[in-house]
Formats: C-alpha cells, structure tokens, sequence
C-alpha cells in the first residue's frame, strides 16, 4: 500500500513540477450552452492530490440520467441500429467500431451516401470522464453529444422527429421505451439510453495501472523508461494528465493539412474567440494503441508518426502553442520507450458483441 501511494505522489510531483515550472496553460473560455443537460461535474468534485494523479475511479453518474441495466441495453440497441440515420446505412457503431477501440480506423469518417467528414471519429473509450465533447468541445454532455451525429447531414443526416416517428412504428422499441421511461420513442430518451451506453464503454487496469498500484512486473524496463520521457524530456504530461491523460482543454498544434479537406478552425467555431482558432480538444491517450490513426485530421497513421512531429516540430504558419518546440534531447531510444509507454496504456479487453436489434 506504501508504495503504491509513494508512485501516484511522486508520478503528482513531477507533473507538478514541468507543468509549473515548465508552462502556464490559458484559461479556456466556456462555450455557450442552450442544452437543457448541464455538463459532466467529474473533474470537478474528484479528490485534489496534483493534477488528480490517481487511478480511475468510478464516473459519475448525472441524477438526470441514472443507470440501469435496461437503460443500457436500450442504448446499446440503439447505439448499433443504422436506422438511426436517413438512409438506414449508418450506425453510431459504424464510425466508433468495437474492432477498432471504438473509432472507425480511417482518417475521417464517411457518412450517408459515403459522404466524407472532416475530422477523425474519436474513440468513446472513457467518454464518461470528459467535461466537453467533441473536438470542438462544442457538446457539454453526453446526452448532447449522442443526438449530434444523429441530425449531421454529413454523418447521418436524420431529422429527430422524423426518427422519432420511424422507431415508434417499430414495435420493439416501443415495449423497451415503455420498460425503461413510461412513455413511447422520444428524442430524449434517445439520447439519454445512447449516453447510459456509452458510460459504460470504459478502459482501466491497464498495464500501467497495475505498476502504479505496485506491482513492480507490470511494465517492462523500456515502458518505465518511457514514463520518465512522457513527464520529463517529452513534456507530453503538460497537456495529457489526470487518471485519464488528458487535461479536457483545447490547444493549437500547428498540424500538417489534410488534401482534400478545407481549413478547419476547430474551437473557435464554438466560441468565436480569435485566440482559439485551430484549438482541438486533448484527447484521452487510454487505449490509444487501438485508435489509429491520430489527431483530428487523422494525419498520422502511426504512434511512431506522432511522436516525430513532436519531436521535429517543423516549422508552420498555423497557430502552434509556443511548448511544442523541437524535442532535440529524444534519443531513437527514448522515442522508442515513449511509443511502448503509450502502448501500455490499453486496459483490459472488453466485450461488446451487436445485439439483436428490435422488430
């Protein structure tokens, strides 16, 4: 138990000291929100050793939306159902697969009539942990988050109404509308049974957790070395921290351009803040093994490829955060440990198999 506290506390420590020592993060301005579902409260009421550096605790779970085994269910159904589109074609599975750590493997999505997106699917690993959604962050809950895809017309196009009036001709999920809410197929019920599901999609006990909890065996010498290059010498601690490796704020990287896809101006679509043009949400590195490829372009096809950007970091005229500067002290070796470090971060498999969907 002893030493178990002595990693979290010093693991807290040198977090502590490169990000203050190291940089001043902006504070992040708050989208504007209309959705009635307020958002996740997490990170906000979590004990406060540095930087939340413990294991995973269990997520919160909002009054509103309480689980239950057949609200998950319910979700889960509809989570997999392409009916939930236009055109019948696509699924919330179909661009967050569980085969590929629940995203889609491409650089970014295709929707109905193989409509191509602009970003990359982001996998729904840990969801449950986030304060935002979204690249943009522009969905403040899950509940929000779940009926977005539904109504892009990129994505799956469908209006909510007329969903409403396709599953209430369905007789299955009007029996499972009534067990779970005591009403018929409504859109929120929709989006609140989607997002139960997704609290439930989560990734833990990993490799490096189990180190952390003390055994010393769990993580191989080159994966050790790995975290002293993540909190030290990579500086990759600074904006991929807390139990979920993320700090949930928005930052420029300055990344290569995609062909084919128009400039994306990423956070400053949401808040309209000049300062936050470019700015992309930090993603969870959990289970990051799994989600190729990277970034919201999905640029980078590799982990290899995304720690020689950072490495490199070439010159640009994009908006980039002055810390992403060259990482010339990262030997091959280093870069090699930092890449079987992030690969340590894969939990526990889960099992989550289609289900007979409702006639």
């Amino acid at each position: 138990m002893k030493k178990t506290k002595y990693r979290w506390i010093t693991f807290g420590l040198i977090i502590f000291m490169v990000f203050f020592l190291g940089w001043e993060a902006p504070l992040q301005a708050r989208p504007k929100k209309s959705n009635k579902y307020p958002p996740e409260t997490l990170f906000d009421t979590l004990p406060n050793p540095p930087f939340h550096l413990h294991p995973l605790l269990a997520p919160s779970i909002p009054p509103y939306n309480l689980q239950t085994p057949a609200k998950v269910e319910l979700g889960k159904m509809l989570f997999f159902d392409p009916r939930l589109s236009r055109d019948n074609t696509v699924s919330c599975a179909t661009c967050h697969n569980p085969e590929h750590g629940f995203s889609d493997a491409r650089p970014v999505s295709v929707g109905i009539g193989g409509q191509k997106g602009t970003r990359n699917a982001p996998t729904i690993f840990n969801v449950a942990y986030n304060k935002t959604h979204f690249w943009d962050g522009r969905a403040g809950s899950l509940e929000e988050q779940a009926l977005g895809p539904i109504q892009n017309p990129i994505e799956m196009g469908e209006d909510l109404n007329r969903l409403v009036q396709k599953l209430n001709a369905v007789p299955g999920y009007v029996e499972a509308f009534k067990k779970v809410f005591g009403t018929g197929v409504t859109a929120d019920g929709i989006a609140q049974a989607i997002a139960a599901f997704e609290r439930t999609i989560l990734s833990n006990n990993s490799p490096f957790d189990r180190f952390m909890a003390g055994d010393d065996n769990a993580l191989t010498p080159t994966e050790q070395h790995g975290i002293r290059v993540f909190n030290e010498k990579g500086k990759c601690v600074t904006c991929h921290n807390g139990p979920n490796f993320t700090d949930n704020k928005f930052h420029p990287l300055g990344l290569p351009k995609r062909e084919g896809i128009p400039n994306d101006i990423g956070r400053y679509a949401i808040t309209q803040d000049e300062a936050e043009k470019e700015h992309f949400k930090t993603p969870t590195l959990r289970n990051i093994a799994q989600t190729a490829p990277y970034m919201h372009n999905g640029i980078f096809a590799t982990l290899e490829e995304v720690v020689e950007f950072y490495v490199k970091a070439e010159p640009t005229t994009s908006p980039r955060h002055p810390l992403l500067t060259p990482l010339s002290l990262l030997t091959d070796q280093d870069k090699k440990a930092l890449v079987e470090f992030l690969k340590s971060l894969t939990g526990e498999p889960i099992n989550i198999t289609p289900p007979k969907l409702p006639e």
